[in-house]
């Protein structure tokens, strides 16, 4: 049922193309009103031009006559081709349109999504429904849109002029299409569940494709590829009995419809030779009939076949369905009145659950930032460092308490548009994408000049390699994997600092850089009129930071400049200490 009501949801994406949708099964049921016009003639060529006669031979046959039939019978396969051609044309046209227009609409829900609604999918399943499941579904249009007028419109046409030609015979049509109706729909209702499993099996067999192409490296250095190989194929395994299982009882299907159509010919033909040999009945009706049931045989077993592909595609439908009707969990508030104060960036007891009932990545965090400020934040694995900085850009909604920028809550509506705008943000990890060196930085600003471009690599420390290797033409592969793993930092450094944004978070984006590299990008970074985050595990990082927030296990363990915290703060101590032989800056060996 809940593939029923998302096909009718998605069903909205037909409105552009109505006149598509209509002409290609239009056009679909003028090519088989011809097809069912061809036994007509066939049996008036043997009845009437040949003058068939029960004991044989063919003295009175009449060749123009036979002529003129065969001239007909081939205007029906002309005309009928090129109906079909118009009608593959329309439906072409409505299928392809409708799942561009739901790829665009997908794609455009995922950028919705929150942090949050990204881990809890899974980017492999994401990745599945808007590749697979998309194609999957415009196949299941394409074919539905050409044929799911036209085969019941041969099969009860099929039946109407069977009745014309025979009342007889109406019985041995009626039970063959009554029976063959029931099996079609008991392989649709048991194979329909069955397909969005066999995708969810898709789903993680694709998982460890990503895992193991990300992260080649790491499974080679660990020696892990039998591991991987025995988990993949469990999982391929899986999918490959649940595909099987699920195809044999759809192909089931194709010969059942065979057996079944055969089985009412011969009845047909039994019956039809009884009444000719009585006189009741001619041979052109009898060879009329039996052209009639052979139509009905191919287009059950085409509606067969259009059957297993609509359930595929009303599964996949369904799963494209989940994700475009998921809402952001992100809240926003309309019109949040602006609260004087003399903060620029403020966290009012600030806590952050990633899951309802989990326990909290923060925890009554609070503190004030002053406009132009350095604020550095230290603390260890796990201590929620990460999770603080992407409460500033509205990454996450904080479970309880306020984070306010200018004195409006983050999560005001009107405010979303400054965020995305005056706040750049450089991620642990470094995400460069394949292009130039120049295209990568236009990320953080569009209409930059090359002057522009040049000052932001030379205050991230990155202009002499980029010279090196060609200038802001420098080709840049897929995530970036002709650069080291410091120079891809820098170079995300760089694509924020070309936005010249008031808002500046480092997010432990210096790792990768050696201590000389480092202290010359920071003390770049303090010529800047920016508010500035610093997320390390450096001391030396944050040292110099008018504020440092030392976080342990999701709370504040301490506030305040170095010198402060030395002497008050327990945490910040054993980190600084852990790094340095004593409290003048000594480095450990």
């Amino acid at each position: 049922m809940c593939y029923n009501n998302a096909m009718k949801k998605l069903l909205a994406y037909f409105k552009p193309y109505k006149k598509q949708s209509l002409l290609g099964p239009l056009f679909k049921l003028l090519e088989a009103t011809f097809e069912l016009l061809v036994p007509f003639v066939v049996g008036l060529i043997v009845d009437k031009g040949l003058g068939a006669r029960v004991d044989g031979g063919y003295p009175n046959a009449d060749v123009p006559f036979i002529l003129a039939m065969c001239g007909v019978l081939a205007a029906f396969g002309l005309f009928g081709f090129l109906f079909s051609v118009i009608a593959q044309y329309f439906a072409a046209r409505a299928a392809t349109g409708v799942s561009a227009d739901i790829r665009l609409d997908l794609f455009k829900k995922i950028q919705s999504l929150s942090e949050r609604d990204v881990d809890r999918l899974g980017t492999a399943t994401l990745l599945t429904r808007m590749t697979g499941d998309i194609d999957r579904f415009q196949s299941g249009v394409n074919l539905a849109l050409r044929l799911f007028l036209r085969s019941p419109f041969i099969v009860f046409g099929a039946m109407f002029t069977a009745f014309l030609i025979d009342p007889s015979s109406l019985g041995a049509f009626a039970l063959t299409i009554g029976v063959l109706a029931l099996v079609v729909y008991a392989v649709m209702f048991a194979c329909m569940p069955l397909y969005k499993r066999a995708q969810e099996n898709l789903d993680l067999v694709l998982l460890s494709t990503r895992e193991n192409l990300s992260g080649a490296r790491v499974l080679r250095a660990f020696c892990r590829e039998d591991s991987e190989r025995e988990l993949f194929e469990r999982r391929n395994g899986a999918l490959t009995e649940r595909r099987k299982f699920v195809g044999a009882l759809a192909a089931i299907t194709s010969p059942l419809t065979c057996a079944l159509v055969n089985g009412g010919i011969i009845l047909l033909l039994y019956t039809g030779a009884l009444r000719v040999d009585g006189g009741a009945l001619s041979q052109g009706s009898v060879i009329a009939l039996y052209n009639l049931m052979g139509q009905i045989l191919i287009e059950l077993v085409k509606l067969a076949n259009l059957i297993v592909t609509v359930t595929k595609a009303a599964a996949c439908g369904g799963r494209i369905e989940a994700v475009l009707n998921r809402q952001p969990s992100l809240q926003y508030k309309e019109n949040t009145p602006k609260e004087p104060s003399g903060a620029f960036i403020r966290f009012d007891n600030v806590s952050l659950r990633y899951t309802d009932g989990a326990e909290p990545a923060l925890e009554n965090v609070s503190f004030a930032v002053s406009r132009g400020q350095t604020v550095g934040i230290i603390g260890g694995t796990g201590a929620g460092k990460s999770s603080l900085v992407n409460l500033i850009p509205h990454f996450y909604d904080v479970s309880e308490g306020q984070v306010c920028v200018d004195g409006v809550n983050v999560q005001d509506r009107e405010l979303q548009d400054y965020l995305r705008e005056k706040v750049a943000i450089v991620p642990q990890k470094a995400v460069l994408f394949k292009g130039t060196v120049r295209e990568n930085l236009l990320w953080g600003k569009k209409t930059a000049t090359d002057d522009e471009l040049w000052l932001a690599l030379q205050r991230a420390q990155a202009a002499e390699f980029v010279q090196e290797k060609g200038g802001l033409d420098a080709p840049v592969e897929q995530g970036g994997k002709n650069f080291s793993g410091g120079q891809k930092q820098r170079l995300t450094v760089a694509r924020a600092l070309v936005r010249e944004p008031e808002i500046l978070i480092l997010d432990d984006s210096s790792s990768a850089l050696d201590y000389a590299t480092d202290a010359a990008l920071r003390a770049a970074l303090a010529t800047l009129d920016t508010t500035t985050f610093i997320v390390s595990q450096r001391a030396s990082s944050v040292r110099n930071a008018h504020i440092i927030v030392t976080l342990d296990d999701g709370k504040t363990a301490g506030i305040g400049t170095h010198e402060e915290l030395m002497q008050s703060c327990e945490v910040y101590r054993e980190i600084y200490f852990s790094q340095y032989q004593d409290g003048k800056g000594g480095a450990r060996a």
